[in-house]
């Protein structure tokens, strides 16, 4: 298949009438983020306004068909349905499912779904034709409600069925409910079968962009969850919460921090986890993998045999002292390069002052441990990387235009075939569904995974015009590290990472954090509203990420301290209604024989030099 510039161009479509693909730029520079300014009176004598009454409290709204006429907080929002659901109904609507059967209510609820207009208009059962942003609000009973929102993100492409009045698009958010959370989701503006959907609704059905849709999807559709949930909250229950929260992971965390860098006074309090920041960037070099792998090798890497390289990685560099965790603990000290591994190189493979001994059937050849480290290094314009030794690309700041963005850390879990999520904003930026996935439709013509064939130069340029289309695209790299208005409003974030998180670099948010430390002056003053935890071996947004050793117990919960259940939660509330900052935090396996402290960015766990790995104990943080 022909993947050059010119091939590219002549089958680009336009962005929008008279608007070609945009040229290379020179650098490869951050976006940033603007201001605004205020209109104040001018001259003349000061004049005395009476302060205006508050009207009176209207009647409470009802969870019944009633609210659909009475609640109407804009001309914009309409009530597509109310159910009140009692203790012991099954939580279902006309058209869930019987199999597997539904879930019980275990306190009386009422679901209300939303449409916010005006959406985008077009042919009838095409994804680029929206109706508007749908959302689900749970509430909980009046005498149930703890006067706290907690609504949640999304994943992926985050999509929905909100707008469907005969089956429930997201369950979690009506557990919240039952525990006493106003709770609210949104399918972001693009309903689909499925929460994660896919990016074919971000090109219109003439190929362009569809700029109206990205707008929704980036922020429109996040702001407009946070007013409609404070506003239903207060015509509910007659009062407005005490405080709100914003939880997320994955694409969830991207919108926890658009909305931190956006409108901050929304949320008193965001959870933030594994942002998908720099959107563009990140999504592009989800390909990379493959594009190293066709370029160099002219075929995938078996996984096997990527997991039998990630293996050694986390065997040469999860020594702790003189012990060894099932995992790596910092892994932006690990320099291991498979191309200089006797153990992994094929037997009799020759190159970089060794020979191979491996008769394993997952050992691979010198090409491939090299083309590993590419992809331990990430994205370049041109495919080549320094040496390991030299550049891991662990600095928070690239050092060089020349590395594009963050591979995954060595010991993180890789899988040959390209996410679906970075052909599909690969097909975005080149204005070309064929680049997409096959399940990526427009009338102009389906995805068939083109990006695979692109070459390293191809693949720069998708990245690059990723970045000259962010206006266009809703500004989606939530990547503004100015958050001095987050600061100011005094609200408070709890962001983290997992260091082996298989599908977002970890490095990409340590450098978003540090770029932001930089405007507020240090990492100790960003730390007074916003801190980081990066976990060693945690995957993404939940679970083990890292390969196993064979030097240790095999990584999985029992050998690895994660998060429990709600505990970073539970330490952004304290920080928000209690004043406590959060510090150390100590982590657990689930058997609890394993465990840790994770420390605030940029501190880390260092071992004090004596008694078990294994014990928070033998840590402190510095």
């Amino acid at each position: 298949m022909k993947s050059s510039f010119d091939h590219i161009l002549s089958t680009a479509r336009p962005i929008a009438a008279g608007l070609a693909l945009l040229p290379l730029a020179a650098t490869f520079a951050a976006c940033g983020g603007g201001g605004g300014g205020g209109v104040g009176l001018g001259g003349g004598a000061p004049v005395t306004v009476p302060p205006t009454p508050e009207p009176p409290q209207a009647a409470l709204l009802k969870c019944d068909e009633s609210m659909k006429s009475q609640f109407a907080p804009d001309a914009d929002t309409k009530v597509l349905l109310v159910k009140s659901f009692k203790a012991g109904d099954p939580i279902a609507l006309a058209g869930t499912p019987s199999s597997p059967p539904p879930a019980v209510a275990n306190k009386d609820l009422c679901l209300v779904k939303l449409l916010v207009s005006p959406g985008n208009p077009g042919t009838a059962g095409l994804a680029s034709t929206s109706m508007g942003i749908g959302m689900e609000i749970w509430l909980p009973a009046p005498e149930n409600w703890n006067q706290r929102i907690r609504n949640t993100g999304g994943g992926g492409w985050a999509g929905g069925m909100h707008t469907s009045t005969n089956v429930i698009a997201n369950m979690s958010p009506a557990s919240l409910a039952e525990a006493g959370w106003v709770s609210g989701h949104t399918d972001t503006g693009h309903q689909s079968e499925a929460l994660y959907s896919n990016g074919e609704f971000a090109m219109k059905e003439d190929g362009s962009i569809n700029t109206v849709l990205w707008q929704d999807f980036s922020h429109r559709s996040l702001k407009e969850l946070a007013l409609k949930t404070r506003a239903l909250a207060r015509a509910y229950y007659g009062k407005p919460q005490s405080y709100a929260y914003w939880e997320g992971c994955s694409t969830g965390g991207r919108q926890g921090y658009k909305i931190a860098q956006e409108d901050p006074e929304l949320y008193d309090g965001y959870l933030n986890g594994a942002p998908a920041l720099n959107w563009t960037r990140l999504s592009t070099s989800m390909v990379y993998p493959s594009v190293v792998m066709n370029r160099d090798l002219g075929r995938s890497i078996p996984d096997s045999k990527l997991a039998f390289v990630g293996s050694a990685a986390v065997s040469a560099c999860n020594g702790v002292g003189n012990q060894k965790l099932s995992f790596i603990l910092d892994p932006t000290q690990c320099r291991y390069d498979p191309s200089k591994d006797a153990s992994v190189l094929c037997n009799g493979v020759s190159g970089n002052g060794v020979t191979g001994t491996s008769t394993n059937a997952a050992c691979v050849g010198l090409a491939e441990a090299q083309a590993v480290n590419k992809i331990w290094y990430g994205q370049t314009p041109d495919g080549s990387m320094p040496d390991p030794v030299l550049d891991n690309a662990s600095t928070p700041l690239r050092t060089s235009a020349n590395h594009l963005w963050y591979g995954l850390p060595r010991g993180t879990m890789m899988f040959s075939a390209a996410p679906d999520m970075g052909t599909d904003n690969v097909a975005l930026e080149l204005q070309n569904p064929r680049f997409a996935q096959p399940s990526f439709k427009n009338p102009t013509g389906n995805g068939a995974n083109g990006s695979l064939a692109l070459t390293y130069a191809d693949l720069a340029f998708a990245y690059e015009q990723g970045l000259q289309l962010q206006s266009y695209f809703g500004n989606i790299n939530t990547d503004n590290p100015d958050l001095r208005n987050l600061r100011n409003a005094g609200s408070k974030v709890l962001a983290y990472h997992g260091w082996t998180d298989p599908a977002i670099p970890a490095m990409g948010t340590v450098n978003y954090y540090t770029r932001a430390a930089n405007v507020v002056g240090g990492y100790s003053e960003l730390n007074k509203f916003n801190k980081l935890y990066m976990i060693p071996g945690y995957g993404h947004c939940f679970g083990v990420g890292s390969l196993s050793a064979t030097n240790a117990p095999p990584a999985d919960l029992n050998s690895v301290p994660l998060p429990a259940p709600d505990q970073l939660f539970n330490a952004l509330v304290d920080w928000v209604e209690k004043g406590v900052a959060p510090g150390s935090l100590e982590l657990k396996s689930a058997n609890g024989g394993v465990s840790m402290p994770v420390c605030p960015y940029p501190q880390k766990a260092n071992y004090k030099g004596s008694g078990s790995v294994t014990a928070a104990s033998s840590y402190s943080c510095s």
